[in-house]
């Protein structure tokens, strides 16, 4: 009798065993993927935020471009290497 009811509660604890193991790692909606999924959109809201800021630091910069013409000259010197004719530019890296 004993090892009759030792049979039947073996089989719903491995039946309990497989769902839990189906519902943790193989199912689409599982705990696994689910947290892959929350980790993936807290990188994305971050790279969001970012992009943010930069959209606003280029925006003052490009303001400060049109609008000044030493900040337009600076630039070209700094970033193309821009001279005038009586110039001579030594780059260091």
């Amino acid at each position: 009798m004993k090892k009759l009811l030792n049979i039947k509660g073996l089989k719903y604890i491995v039946v309990l065993v497989l769902f839990a193991v189906y519902l943790l790692f193989l199912d689409d909606y599982s705990v696994v993927a689910t947290s892959r999924l929350k980790r993936q959109v807290r990188e994305l809201h971050a790279e969001e935020q970012a992009l943010k800021e930069a959209i606003v630091s280029d925006s003052i910069n490009a303001a400060t471009l049109r609008d000044n013409l030493d900040a337009k000259e600076r630039y070209g010197r700094e970033n193309y290497y821009m001279k005038c004719d009586n110039e001579d530019i030594f780059v260091i890296k």
